[in-house]
């Protein structure tokens, strides 16, 4: 196991604190600070960057060959941090604490220690590991938003407010299909100049808004969960290859969300992701898709081919086939023949 101290702050010294543990040099663009790992530790970056307003944000994304872990500590009022697991696990700890709490892929955690206890974080070697931080100094952020936090909830209120630290702060939860798109744009963004360090403050703002709304979702119980949590992505697929593959005997979009295991709304927001369409929208598209390879390679009567896309009516099959391609079943048939002798 191996130590890095991390004993600064804002996130600029962090990096540089981190380099020189390393015995590696840094490099510093418009006031994003980045920092390469040393084959001889591992492989990947750390990079970071602060905003106006107490606000910043920190990126790792390494594979390490030993086990490491970050000590942050300072005797200061630390960050408050919002942690992304966006690959791989991580582990996390208050300082005076020996026990770890994982954070796996797909999770997230509020966390903010007390008075000046420290944070450190554990990776796990030769794991691929990518994690996202986002960092607040409630002393300077609450000075900059200036205005009453009436929309946030209890916790979230007093957490915001805690400019001294008085109370520790730890939630885990799954963070939201938009945090993870939008991590992702930061990860592909390639400008490097001045208009990088606008994006990644717009990004890394949306990131906190769409948290505090994903909190206030994971407390509300009553809900069952309205925010489509990343994790649930492969949910929304396994419900994709059913429709796909039995397209003849489909249940009800209640019954189809329970096979899957997960809630009729989030079916919907899953299929409008990632499909652009809802759940019977998609549903119609795949039909029409089949019933044209029917048409086109098969001898099957109309008949046949409304039973086989699950339809009970010929009539509303013509319609639909109508309205997607501007031509009947029957004469597309006629027409592909005709085409196909020519």
């Amino acid at each position: 196991m191996r130590k890095i101290k991390v004993q600064s702050l804002p996130l600029f010294e962090v990096i540089q604190d981190i380099a020189n543990a390393f015995n590696v040099s840094y490099q510093e663009n418009c006031g994003e600070y980045h920092v390469d790992i040393p084959k001889k530790i591992g492989s990947g970056f750390i990079k970071g960057i602060n905003f106006d307003g107490g606000f910043g944000i920190l990126i790792y994304q390494c594979t390490f060959s030993q086990d490491i872990e970050f000590h942050f500590v300072i005797d200061k009022v630390h960050p408050l941090k919002f942690l992304y697991c966006l690959k791989g696990e991580l582990e996390h700890r208050f300082q005076d604490n020996e026990e770890n709490n994982t954070i796996e892929q797909y999770q997230s955690a509020i966390v903010a220690s007390k008075s000046t206890n420290g944070h450190i974080l554990r990776f796990k070697a030769e794991t691929e590991i990518q994690v996202g931080s986002l960092e607040i100094d409630r002393n300077i952020f609450q000075d900059k938003i200036d205005c009453e936090l009436k929309s946030l909830s209890p916790e979230l209120k007093t957490l915001f407010s805690d400019k001294k630290a008085v109370n520790e702060f730890y939630h885990n939860g799954f963070y939201s299909l938009q945090i993870a798109d939008l991590f992702k744009k930061i990860e592909t963004f390639e400008n490097n100049d001045f208009v990088r360090r606008i994006f990644l403050e717009g990004q890394a703002y949306d990131i906190l808004t769409h948290q505090i709304v994903q909190y206030h979702d994971d407390i509300n119980e009553d809900n069952g969960g309205g925010v489509l949590r990343s994790y649930e992505v492969s949910m929304i697929q396994k419900a994709t290859d059913i429709i796909d593959y039995g397209l003849a005997d489909l249940d009800s979009i209640e019954e189809l969300a329970q096979e899957v295991g997960i809630n009729a709304n989030k079916l919907q927001q899953g299929f409008k992701h990632l499909h652009g369409t809802t759940v019977n929208g998609y549903i119609q598209h795949r039909r029409m898709i089949y019933a044209k390879t029917l048409l086109n390679n098969t001898d099957f009567n109309i008949s046949e081919i409304v039973e086989k896309l699950g339809l009970s009516s010929k009539s509303y099959f013509s319609k639909i086939f109508k309205e997607t391609y501007q031509i009947s079943p029957s004469e597309y048939r006629q027409n592909n023949k005709k085409l196909r002798l020519k």
